[in-house]
């Protein structure tokens, strides 16, 4: 049996080590332990992680602006695929978020991610289009 629970910054090294092996997965400076602390601190109840005989199999980071919701590293452990964790955990997320006055969440899914991309249609999120994201380093 999966258990889920709320993500806490202990959980760092399991999920770190569980983001990088995952495809579609980017880690970055972002991703360091006080970056991961500091937005669990900032974003109380929404991020989640899913445990099996106390290792983390899944992860999902989700925060808000005030306005609306963002999920980041959503990531399931390839063996336990196909169980409904993924699904799990976003609802998980999205109920958080629904708690605390935010109706609408976006996932960023990198264009040739196509379990991720596969995954997120599957589970009734749908792709938008019409605008492009741009990034700089600070």
């Amino acid at each position: 049996m999966i258990e889920l629970r709320e993500m806490t910054i202990e959980d760092y090294d399991q999920m770190y080590e569980l983001w990088q092996r995952s495809e579609g997965v980017h880690v970055s400076q972002a991703d360091s332990r006080d970056s991961i602390a500091g937005y669990l601190r900032r974003n109380p109840g929404l991020s989640f992680v899913g445990e099996s005989g106390g290792r983390v199999v899944g992860t999902i980071l989700c925060g808000h602006d005030g306005r609306r919701g963002f999920i980041y590293h959503m990531a399931v452990d390839p063996d336990y695929r196909h169980q409904q964790l993924g699904q799990r955990l976003a609802e998980a997320s999205l109920n958080g978020l629904s708690a605390q006055g935010i109706d609408k969440c976006h996932i960023f899914v990198i264009d040739d991610n196509a379990s991720g991309n596969g995954f997120w249609q599957a589970v009734g999120w749908e792709k938008r289009s019409g605008f492009s994201v741009y990034s700089k380093s600070c």
